[in-house]
């Protein structure tokens, strides 16, 4: 069976950024979430407990990663590992959205470490 998703249709998830956020996937082995940051949003800098990807599907914003600052724009994938601050900000003039996929998806258990 094939399953999709469309985050058109998906309910965005409350979250400490206050930014539209929204599960696409979500299984042990991964977790899958649309983010769109209009001009001038940003997320708050914090940790992941686990590694994350972010790809960029529309717009241009900066990732910080640990002490590294970059700018980024459509069709890029942007690698952080886990437990190194990043926050990721909208610079331009119209929607920045890019998907989060982390890997394995976070449990209470990593959480904690």
């Amino acid at each position: 069976m094939i399953k999709t998703s469309r985050y058109i249709d998906e309910p965005d998830m409350p979250n400490p950024h206050r930014v539209s956020a929204r599960k696409l996937h979500d299984s042990e082995q991964a977790q899958v979430v649309h983010i769109q940051l209009e001009s001038g949003e940003g997320l708050k800098r914090h940790v992941t407990p686990v590694d994350v990807c972010f790809y960029v599907l529309e717009g241009n914003g900066v990732v910080e990663i640990g002490d590294d600052r970059l700018e980024v724009g459509a069709d890029t994938l942007v690698e952080s590992p886990a437990r190194i601050p990043h926050r990721l900000e909208n610079t331009g003039d119209r929607p920045f959205r890019f998907l989060v996929i982390k890997t394995p998806r976070p449990t209470a258990e990593t959480k904690l470490l």
